[in-house]
């Protein structure tokens, strides 16, 4: 807890200094912008303010080397920029021309940072469905010489947008010779921000219209698709498996049962509950202007009757300190996940990876899932 007084903003800390081996924010950049919020805990526009001026010195520090031709160093320092845009707009609400000004500063970074960088390789891509398309990022396998390589779709959460994912282990897969397309489906980053593509239950239509686009490429075995998502993923990932049999692994990174549930308990305690994000958020993403009319919104975010139809080979993952999904609701949902071939792995705080989708070791999990996933796929 790097703000033992607020659940939320330590979150937010922990994931941001978990995601350095990924290339995020160094110790040194995260706690000066913690230093500067001290006295100010809680206040999430001291937040947007300090975080936003932290990433503000590295773009600095990103474009003056990219004049320079220092493309490395310029690559890193947009990474980490953007990183930091992204997760200083994660608590201001509503979105206004501050904050989407923010976001899409983010976005330049990241698309400076995938030219820029040797590795990996990546594309900006569209991903078509009925009605538009979802923004993806797709990041080539390495270290493999199969012309059709496997490939990893990967969905956010609730409040984790494509480029923040980047920072989330996607390079243990591609180094292990599998490429990941990195989704804003329905609700998450740019496909709420700028598309205005809301949060829906049949999260399915994400999910095929992913397999669609990589049927489409010369670079990618159709046969050897995998879905992995967090968080509120814990519900996209496996409601994309039941209902699309050509996914053939599933990774539900910290487990869900009953969405709607979840919330109507934390609606009832708000004051405290252990959210990542101000509250206010579900209605951001659902469109909504009472909490009422929320949790009608996301009534069909429920697993049962859909958990059983899953067959493909799935690997659950959670800790036993997550303090915003309880660990029965990973039991439950592993108890009735219909595959034959089915792993439960739990984290517990004397191994490390116990808080919420493991952010307190990201390499730990990191590893987990890529060593199964190359078993699997």
């Amino acid at each position: 807890m790097y703000f033992p007084e607020s659940y939320r903003w330590s979150a937010e800390m922990m994931a941001m200094l978990s995601a350095a081996p990924y290339g995020g924010p160094e110790i040194a950049e995260i706690d000066r912008a913690g230093r500067k919020l001290r006295g100010h805990v809680g206040d999430d526009d001291m937040w947007f303010r300090v975080m936003t001026e932290e990433g503000e010195v590295l773009d600095r520090r990103a474009r003056e080397a990219d004049d320079a031709g220092w493309k490395l160093t310029a690559a890193a320092n947009y990474l980490r920029a953007c990183s930091l845009y992204q997760h200083a707009e994660h608590f201001r609400q509503p979105k206004d021309a501050a904050a989407l000004g923010v976001f899409r500063r983010s976005l330049e970074c990241f698309r400076r940072y995938a030219e820029l960088t040797d590795r990996p390789r990546m594309e900006l891509v569209e991903v078509p469905f009925t009605g538009g398309a979802f923004p993806a990022i797709f990041v080539h396998a390495d270290n493999t010489r199969e012309a059709r390589s496997p490939c990893v779709v990967r969905f956010p959460g609730f409040d984790t947008q494509k480029e923040l994912q980047f920072f989330r282990g996607v390079t243990d897969l591609t180094r292990r010779g599998i490429s990941v397309l990195i989704v804003d489906g329905p609700g998450s980053g740019e496909a709420l921000r700028f598309r205005n593509l809301l949060l829906r239950h049949d999260y399915e239509i994400a999910g095929s219209s992913a397999i669609d686009y990589l049927e489409t490429r010369d670079d990618v075995d159709p046969t050897r698709i995998g879905v992995v998502a967090l968080s509120l993923g814990g519900y996209f990932a496996p409601r994309c498996a039941a209902y699309d049999a050509r996914f053939k692994a599933c990774v539900i990174w910290s487990a869900l049962w009953d969405y709607h549930e979840t919330w109507r308990r934390r609606i009832e305690r708000l004051r405290n509950a252990s959210l990542s994000v101000p509250p206010h958020h579900l209605l951001w993403v659902t469109g909504t202007q009472t909490y009422e009319d929320a949790l009608k919104a996301i009534e069909g975010f429920r697993l049962d009757g859909i958990a059983q139809k899953v067959q493909c080979p799935v690997l659950i993952t959670h800790g036993t300190e997550d303090e915003q999904v309880p660990l029965e609701d990973a039991r439950r949902l592993f108890a009735a996940i219909g595959s034959n071939d089915k792993t439960l792995r739990v984290f517990d705080a004397a191994e490390g990876g116990a808080q919420h989708c493991q952010r307190d070791y990201l390499t730990l999990v990191a590893a987990v899932m890529g060593d199964w996933l190359v078993e699997k796929l």
